[in-house]
């Protein structure tokens, strides 16, 4: 009997949401409001303005009314109590929430270097806070920044996308506007942009101890040289500057052409009877190409061959000349045609259309006509003959 009230027990408890471990803990006994900060004790500086982040914390207390109040602000100096950007005077936290606020503090330029307390205080009908802040006078820290690329170098060809992805760092207790900088080789285009965006910029404001990640692109040219050239990615603020090398090694890319001699993309050829074009295969990419195959593709009934069929090597800026031989059909009618030649090798081809005209043999010409006057001659003697009648 004993284990199925356990039981029973147990199940309440899973239904109501309550374990027997936290059912037998005691309600906390805090209660009342509290003022809290990240800092309370800063260095600010003269002539500039200071925020300071405050919460205020309702710990068992219904939800009221509560005014803020700072004392023992020196007489030029000036502070504000802002809460989503506008001065307030008063904040209402809920049971067991939190509100949170800033404190602005303006310090006159002149102010002389030394210690102040300020105390903020918060009052509502059934408990009040208090908070006191530190506040001392420094000089004006030197702006300090620092700049780390995620991957300092990459591999491509000149097609390739170089993005570098750099992450920009204010060391300094200020905010400061950034300017962004990179030098290349000539021809070489480089461009900023956000991690995540495509909007190019030149400068980008960074929080004191914040850090932002930018995006560096480089647009080598298309026929530059294998090899490996280096970038110099820089920001700078006012006396501050911090640079970073970054490396691009580009690797050789073979690019084919085929096109007839002289540029020249039409020929002529006779029904039946073999005629020989001239093909330029160049390469006129960065890099060397291996076993480069010669095609075409003529009209139906048609006969093609090339000589050499392979081409074994065609080093950058190379050319080599091909000679292909077509054949139209014999039963092919006078007129323009198109053949289809293509080069094709190592992760590299090219293909032309060339415009072949067609002529028909004289020969068949005559025998046409003969076989013309033929039948012309039979109907006039059929006409003759039976026209009598």
């Amino acid at each position: 009997m004993r284990s199925i009230f356990l039981i029973l027990a147990i199940l309440m408890q899973v239904v109501l949401g309550t374990s027997p471990a936290t059912a037998a803990e005691a309600p906390s006994e805090i209660k009342g409001l509290w003022l809290v900060t990240d800092y309370p004790a800063l260095t600010v500086r003269a002539g500039e303005t200071s925020t300071v982040g405050i919460r205020l914390q309702n710990y068992n207390l219904p939800p009221e009314r509560v005014t803020l109040s700072v004392d023992g602000v020196p007489e030029d100096w000036k502070v504000a109590l802002l809460g989503g950007g506008q001065p307030i005077g008063a904040v209402m936290p809920a049971t067991n929430e939190t509100v949170s606020f800033q404190l602005r503090i303006d310090v006159p330029a002149e102010t002389a270097s030394g210690p102040h307390k300020l105390v903020l205080r918060a009052k509502g009908q059934s408990a009040s806070a208090e908070l006191p802040l530190d506040i001392s006078l420094g000089n004006d820290l030197p702006a300090k920044l620092s700049l780390k690329p995620k991957l300092p170098a990459l591999r491509g060809t000149s097609r390739s996308n170089f993005d570098y992805e750099l992450e920009i760092r204010n060391e300094s207790g200020k905010d400061l506007l950034v300017q962004l900088a990179a030098v290349a080789p000539p021809n070489f285009q480089t461009s900023f942009t956000e991690n995540y965006g495509s909007q190019e910029v030149t400068s980008v404001p960074i929080a004191a101890g914040q850090t932002k990640t930018m995006k560096l692109k480089v647009d080598p040219p298309d026929n530059i040289a294998a090899d490996e050239y280096r970038v110099v990615a820089s920001v700078a603020a006012e006396d501050a500057r911090a640079e970073v090398p970054l490396t691009m090694q580009i690797t050789g890319r073979p690019e084919l052409r085929i096109a007839g001699k002289d540029g020249r993309l039409s020929g002529e050829a006779e029904a039946g009877e073999k005629s020989t074009f001239t093909l330029v295969v160049s390469n006129e990419g960065t890099a060397p190409i291996r076993d480069v195959e010669i095609s075409g593709t003529p009209p139906g009934q048609w006969e093609v061959s090339f000589e050499p069929k392979k081409i074994d090597l065609l080093g950058p800026g190379e050319k080599a000349e091909v000679q292909a031989a077509l054949t139209p059909s014999a039963k092919a009618i006078a007129g323009d045609y198109m053949t289809t030649f293509r080069a094709s090798g190592e992760g590299a081809s090219s293909s032309a259309d060339f415009r072949i005209t067609v002529r028909t043999s004289t020969l068949w010409g005559v025998v046409g006509l003969g076989l013309i006057a033929v039948a012309l001659l039979v109907v006039v003697g059929a006409v003759a003959r039976y026209g009598r009648r």
